[in-house]
Parts: structure tokens; sequence; C-alpha cells
């Protein structure tokens, strides 16, 4: 996790590193040992800060959708700079972001286990977990995302 100060016409700025393959590889290996540990299979993607994909696993028994469902989390995460799990109130009737998900033609998916990923304060990408129940699914995400700082 390195950065980059450079001073041009006397102004400061510092490059964060971004999330790389072997980040993204080490986000998916835990976020599926925490789940394999809890007994559920899953799916994991993880995605760089442009959202772009950087990685993806499927266990061989998670169910088919999961594999979306990781993904358009991730997604949220990333375009939200949010926790999907913070979220899933602000959508319903009466919320902040109730029209939201019909609003934009972007897969966006309002249901816990996605979780922004930041390095020195930025957003780096997201990961977004999904196969177990909503809480199970942002546990082990939060998991992976802590281990990797």
């Amino acid at each position: 996790m390195s950065t980059t100060a450079s001073t041009t016409a006397g102004l400061s700025t510092t490059a964060v590193a971004p999330l790389t393959i072997e980040d993204a590889e080490a986000l998916v290996t835990t976020a599926r040992r925490a789940a394999e540990e809890a007994g559920v299979t899953v799916s994991v993607t993880v995605l760089d800060a442009g959202g772009h994909l950087l990685a993806f696993r499927r266990d061989d028994r998670a169910v088919l959708i999961s594999g979306e469902t990781s993904t358009r989390k991730a997604y949220t995460a990333l375009q939200l700079d949010t926790p999907t799990a913070d979220l899933v109130d602000a959508v319903q009737p009466g919320g902040l972001f109730h029209t939201l998900p019909t609003a934009l033609d972007r897969p966006l998916l309002f249901i816990a286990g996605g979780v922004p990923v930041h390095r020195d304060g930025r957003l780096v990408g997201a990961i977004g977990v999904g196969g177990g129940a909503p809480q199970q699914d942002h546990g082990f995400a939060t998991a992976a995302v802590e281990a990797l700082a």
C-alpha cells in the first residue's frame, strides 16, 4: 500500500496505489474462507476504482444468481462509496434514494454484501459477496476488506 507524493507549481499531490490483481485475489480468498468457515457457498466479485472486473469466483455449489448479485453489490458499493448494508433503508418507500434503483439504467443492488475498498482514505475499488443471507455476505466482504487493510 504505497503512495507517491509530488509537487507541481507549489501544489502537493499524493498518488494512491490502485487496487492490484494481488489485492483482488487476497480479497476473494479471504471472503471465500470466511464463507467456507460459516458453511456458506458464495460468489465474490472485486472491481477496481473504475468499475472494471479485477477478480470473480463462484463456488461450485453456489446458486447461479449469486454471481450476478455479487457483481451488482460491488458496483453499488463502488458508485455510492458506501457499504450496501447501509443503503437498504434508503431505497424503501419514503427513503432518500427510493427511486434510485429504477431511475438509472445501471446494475445497482441495494442488498447487504457490497463494501467499498479504500487505501489512504481514497476509494480504490469494491468487493461484493452473494450467496448467503445478506448480513452473512456483508460480514464476509467486511472481513476481506479488513484483512487487506
